[in-house]
């Protein structure tokens, strides 16, 4: 890549803005989970560009993997970190079985 064939960084810029429509036509909510695809790609820029592959498609969608496997390693660590702790904020307050049974009316 680079005088023959573009960088992968241009390569990535070129192909986020062939795919402008279809982010503007995402929910709102969406458009950050997008956003973040493209991120994880550049992330991973310095690798994809080394490898040079043929495709550059396959070096983008790999460093998004690799971007997203990172996030669930990441939250995997926190969510470990918490239980060790002994604060598992992911149960709620009461559950529906020390509640009791509901009240009847009759």
């Amino acid at each position: 890549m680079g005088r023959t064939t573009p960088t992968y960084r241009r390569f990535l810029d070129a192909y986020e803005d062939d795919w402008a429509d279809y982010r503007r036509a995402l929910r709102r909510e969406h458009r950050g989970d997008f956003d973040r695809l493209f991120e994880g790609a550049a992330a991973h820029a310095h690798a994809a560009g080394l490898q040079n592959p043929p495709d550059a498609l396959e070096a983008m969608y790999l460093s998004m993997l690799l971007a997203h496997r990172a996030e669930i390693r990441r939250l995997r660590d926190r969510l470990d970190a918490v239980e060790s702790a002994g604060t598992d904020d992911t149960e709620p307050a009461e559950s529906a079985e020390s509640a009791g049974p509901p009240e009847s009316d009759t």
